[in-house]
């Protein structure tokens, strides 16, 4: 008797719902509808593919490799420098370079998506929270304290490894230097500086960090990022919040800055160029190139053949599929199929 009323008990209410009695539709799929559909999307898929990968290939991409690895190269000599070295990269633009121009830095091997790496921030510290400057998260480990046990701000290997090379662009002009300026506003996602990312409610902010040191490889403290704009330092510093956005590929490219202000503002004139490079940043210790990227955009982003290449290739497959589903429905439909109904 009682197991009768526990039984009643957890039985579902006699709904349609609950007792799946709700009306259903279910295609019938034949010949006759799945034969166009396949030819429909293969050919929606080419069109966009073919309008995809024609954007990407009139996007121009400028890459020079910067990393001094062989003898030749004009920052060789920046490898075993132990002080902070300087040299130019020399490069000739024969067409018109169609603006906005996007100046980029490019890191290869180098694995932002590690786990450990990823982890090793203090996301409560880089929101302004002044209790966790004092007592950094642990998963900043080994880069929490210095050796006098001082709390490092900000903590963890994202941090302490920031990209630290600085460009300057030139137009040679008359065999004269004519500097393009660059612009490294509005650099960062709008979500790292207005959300995620905060500076301390300290004024000024270099008090915020008393008691505390710098990542161990930065030259400068966090509130002395940028001594050109005061506005520009600290956790709000958009170099510091573009590094901090961790790439998912060992390969990547981060932007540095735009070309947008001046004589520049449309693009960039045919002639001979010359990036000043401060070399800082090392990366021979595994096997990593260090590479500057200019490249325009379009309505699709930036360069990307594949994307396009994909659509060609899946809406090729489904058209081709679409043909051998009907040369075998011709030749081996079932007699029912073929059949006069009257």
């Amino acid at each position: 008797m009682a197991k009768r009323e526990q039984e009643a008990q957890n039985r579902p209410d006699n709904t349609a719902f609950t007792q799946q009695r709700l009306p259903a539709w279910q295609p019938m799929l034949s010949a006759g509808i799945v034969i166009p559909g396949f030819v429909i999307i293969g050919l929606a898929f080419i069109g966009i593919g073919a309008a995809l990968f024609v954007t990407s290939r009139s996007i121009r991409v400028i890459e020079l490799d910067y990393t001094g690895a062989e003898a030749g190269s004009s920052c060789h000599s920046c490898i075993s420098s132990t002080k902070t070295c300087s040299c130019s990269v020399n490069f000739a633009n024969n067409e018109f370079f169609e603006g906005p121009v996007f100046f980029y830095y490019s890191l290869t091997n180098y694995f932002q998506n590690y786990r450990k790496y990823g982890a090793s921030r203090d996301d409560s510290q880089l929101y302004g929270d002044l209790d966790n400057f004092k007592t950094p998260d642990d998963e900043c480990s080994p880069y929490q304290y210095d050796n006098n046990k001082k709390p490092i701000v900000p903590c963890g290997a994202i941090a302490n490894s920031m990209f630290n090379d600085t460009f300057e662009l030139f137009q040679i002009v008359n065999e004269r230097e004519k500097r393009v300026p660059l612009d490294g506003k509005g650099i960062a996602w709008w979500s790292d500086y207005n959300t995620k990312f905060r500076n301390p409610s300290v004024t000024p902010l270099k008090n915020a960090f008393n008691g505390t040191v710098k990542p161990l490889f930065w030259p400068n403290a966090a509130y002395q990022l940028d001594t050109s704009d005061p506005n520009n330092n600290g956790f709000l510093n958009q170099d510091f919040l573009v590094w901090m956005r961790r790439a998912a590929l060992p390969d990547f490219r981060k932007l540095y800055r735009r070309i947008t202000d001046g004589d520049y503002s449309n693009g960039l004139p045919v002639g001979n160029y010359r990036i000043k490079v401060t070399y800082n940043y090392p990366v021979l210790s595994f096997d990593g190139r260090k590479k500057v990227v200019l490249s325009n955009v379009s309505w699709m982003g930036g360069k990307n053949d594949f994307l396009g290449i994909a659509y060609l290739v899946v809406g090729c497959l489904c058209v081709a599929m679409s043909i051998v589903m009907l040369i075998v429905y011709a030749k081996f439909r079932f007699p029912e199929d073929s059949e006069d109904p009257r």
